[in-house]
Formats: structure tokens, sequence, C-alpha cells
């Protein structure tokens, strides 16, 4: 029998602002434990908590750009269950009325464009941190993250495979970027993935029992966790089981999911509006300004960077794919380099260098405009392609122009047509044996006569002024 998978997303977007959804307190990553709380975050009692209105903002922002239902009324429930990272015994969530609904992304895969349905994005706030450090029979529990702004971006059971789930990320990812909503760092939690994964016989309508795997921290592992448990559910039902409906940890050392308890249902909460925060009323005014400040998103830019730069759909795809990139992409156009030969030195050379040294376009110290004013000394002949190798890593090291380097180490190209003349004849003097095969129809000979001359004259010899003379000279 042939099975199906259906998988939907939990998505926790940690929020970009400086301070707590519910007080003032600092978000900031990375504190000693513990010295970023207040009685209002560690839930003491008689204090009320006040909506941080920029978390409202982000989300809204977040829902206009996935195509959401914003509702103009919205209210906050309390979502009770204990837990020793969790000080007030509940957490501040939304359930019935969530500020935005009924959203779509949609993703490429395999050629083809897929529909992704988002049921909803509501605000609540993070829990603390266990630490199970030290070997002894305690744990620790940090309460810095306590209180911290998050997104949940829910989506509908519309992904079939662990490809499509991790694409959806992906897109997700960029998108909340480009926003500036979330850093979308996953190696520190600020965006984190819980699967809920089933299986089906092919052509059944009906969901099967699901699975929520959780502690889903990287594109890689989305992939793999949701792998292995397809696997698991698949051997379950051949073997005569049944699926048990749980949370499984996955665990990305064993490459497996395990059992950690039985899955929750929403009444196991006990969701009741939560009586310290009046229900939100959005006006439709505000959430025009926010839609009128959204930045152009990835899908958008990418067409344009196809119909207005002319470039191939693979160029305009990795160029976008990051709103830094996409940022240097355009400043390095405006500064004059030609839109292709500036794609190609960046997902060449530059990203090569940055990657060597694990370092993004935003932490790049090379300018646009540097490149696009070694291109201009490319396209005068003014240095060769070759020569541009050793100018690029030169300015990326130094931070030097591009015409300072090339004064500098003499590196000017030589276009002196006696010059390239007289190294050309040197070598076809040393070389007989070589001539007569080139000659004798051998012509990819003639690339053994460039690199001659080009080690002769240190790479400076005009390419195109060779060709043409050891052409001339040799037929």
């Amino acid at each position: 029998m042939k099975y199906e998978a259906v998988i939907g997303l939990e998505v926790h977007a940690q929020m970009l602002t400086d301070t707590k959804i519910f007080c003032g307190c600092s978000t900031k990553f990375g504190s000693e434990p513990n010295t970023q709380t207040c009685p209002i975050c560690i839930g003491m009692p008689g204090v009320l908590p006040v909506l941080n209105k920029k978390a409202l903002e982000f989300a809204i922002r977040t829902g206009l750009a996935t195509n959401c239902k914003i509702s103009s009324y919205s209210r906050f429930a309390r979502k009770n269950y204990f837990y020793p990272d969790l000080p007030k015994g509940y957490q501040i969530s939304q359930y019935e009325l969530p500020i935005c609904e009924h959203g779509f992304l949609e993703i490429v895969v395999d050629s083809e464009i897929k529909k992704i349905g988002i049921t909803r994005i509501h605000m609540e706030e993070d829990a603390g941190k266990n630490i199970h450090e030290g070997g002894g029979n305690y744990s620790f529990v940090d309460l810095n993250r306590t209180g911290v702004p998050l997104m949940e971006i829910v989506s509908e059971p519309d992904l079939r495979s662990p490809k499509e789930a991790a694409e959806y990320m992906k897109k997700l990812r960029t998108i909340l970027r480009y926003l500036g909503v979330c850093d979308g760092n996953m190696e520190q939690g600020s965006l984190r993935c819980d699967a809920n994964v089933s299986i089906r016989p092919v052509g059944q309508k009906e969901y099967g029992t699901r699975a929520e795997v959780k502690n889903i921290n990287s594109f890689k592992f989305v992939e793999k966790a949701l792998e292995y448990e397809i696997k698991r559910q698949i051997k379950v039902i051949e073997e005569g089981g049944k699926i048990i409906q749980e949370t499984r940890l996955w665990d990305s050392d064993r490459g497996i999911t395990e059992s950690m308890r039985s899955k929750e249902e929403a009444h196991d909460y006990r969701y009741f509006p939560e009586p310290d925060l009046v229900p939100m009323t959005v006006e439709q005014k505000w959430i025009d300004e926010i839609k009128s400040s959204l930045p152009e998103l990835p899908d958008v830019k990418r067409e344009r960077f196809v119909s207005e730069f002319g470039l191939p759909e693979y160029d305009a795809d990795l160029l976008t794919s990051e709103k830094s990139i996409a940022g240097w992409f355009e400043a390095s156009v405006k500064a004059g380099g030609q839109a292709k030969a500036v794609s190609n030195w960046m997902m060449g050379e530059l990203m090569k260098l940055l990657n060597e040294e694990n370092k993004t376009f935003e932490e790049c110290a090379l300018r646009p405009s540097q490149l696009a004013d070694m291109l201009k000394l490319l396209d005068k002949g003014t240095i060769s392609g070759k020569i541009a190798k050793t100018v690029f890593e030169e300015m990326y090291k130094t931070g030097k122009d591009a015409e300072a380097i090339v004064k500098e180490k003499g590196l000017v190209q030589v276009s002196d047509e006696e010059a390239i003349e007289k190294a050309v004849d040197e070598i076809i003097a040393k070389s007989p044996k070589e001539v007569e095969r080139f000659k004798a129809g051998d012509e990819k000979l003639l690339g053994f006569f460039v690199g001659q001359v080009m080690k002769t004259m240190k790479g400076k010899a005009n390419p195109q002024m060779l060709n043409e003379i050891l052409k001339k000279k040799l037929s």
C-alpha cells in the first residue's frame, strides 16, 4: 500500500522588539541568567501586563505579508499548564480570536508553484528555559526569555513532503527577515518549528492520527525529522500497529524522534479570556498605514529583477533570498555596474570570500560601489579578467578601491600590440613541436600558447589582442 504524508507546521517567531510583550524588560539574547526579569514577567501577585504596541504592529505586518485577514477585534487568553520554566502557571496567548487568519504562502518545489494555507497568526509570550547541566539530580531555570514576544504562525495541513516543509520554512523566514520583524536565527531559538505529521493511504480523504515533532531548529533537521517520522509511522501501520497521538522530540544526534508525552488537546489547557488585558480593537486606518509601509517582498522583487535587469531566474532567486543581498546588488548596479556582471561577481567571488569567513552581506566591508568601479576598469580594458580576481580579493581584504590597488601593484593590462607580439614570437620559437601539432589540427593547443604568454607577461596581456595575434602567427 502506498502512503502520503500530511504535514502542518507551527512556527514560533521571536519578534524583534527591544522589550518584552507585557513589560519593559530587555529582550537581548545572551545576558546572564535571570537578569532581565521583573515582577510582571515572572508573575508576582498583583501586577498588571500592558501590551507592547510594537509587537502588535509586527504581527499585523506579518499577517499582511502572508495574505491574512487582519482582525479588527481580537483578545488574549490564558493557556494553563504547569512547567518549571512557566512562573505564572499559565501562558498569555491568543485562542479563539487571533489577530490574523486565513492567509497563504506560495512555494516552488520541483519547478511547480504550490499554495500553502495559513490558518492563523497569533501573539503570545515565550516561556523561560530549563537548563539541564551539571549531572546532578536538578535543573536550572533561566527566566530571561519569559515574556519575550512571539508570533505563532500555524499552517494548514497542506504540505505533503519533508522537502515542501523545508521550502515553506525557508520562504517564511525570508519574509520575516524582509519585514524586519524577526531575525530568523534558528540556532538561538528565535525561529522554532513544531511539525504535525500523519500518514494516510493515497486517495484517502480522512486524515490519519498525527504526531507532533518538537525541537526542530534548522532547515536540514526539518527534512530529516519528517523523513524519519514518516518512515516510522508507515512501519508501525504495516506491522499491524496503531499510531498514537503524541508529542515526540527530534534527537538530531541520533537522527530519530522519540516519545515525549501524550498530545494535549485544546481543552487540556483550559483556555479562558485573559482578565488582565482588555480586548484589542484595531482601526482600519492603522492597518492601511502599516500596509503602505511594507517593503517590496521577495516574490515581487524576484520578478522585478528578472524583468528590469534581465537576470536569469536562478540569479534572481539567489539575489532575493536575503534583503541584504538584494540591497547590495541594487546599490552596485545603481553605482554603474552592469547587472549580470554584478550578479556573477556576487554569486561567485564575493559569496566565496564571505563563506570562508562565515560572514553575511550585512557584515561585508566591501562596498557595492567598489565592485561597480572595478567592473568599469574591466570594461575599459584597464585590467583583464584574471587581474580583476586579484584586484577583487585585495579590495575585499583591505577595503581599498580598485584603481588604487591597480596603481600600487602595477596591474594595468598591457594592450601594446608590439609588446604582446614580441612575447608571442618568443613562445612560438621555444615551442616548435607544439606549433607543428597545432598546424596539424590540434587546436586545443591554443590554450597552451595563451597560458605561456600570460605567464611571461605576468597575466597582464590583453586577452582579446593576445588571441588574435596568436591565431594570426600560427595560421
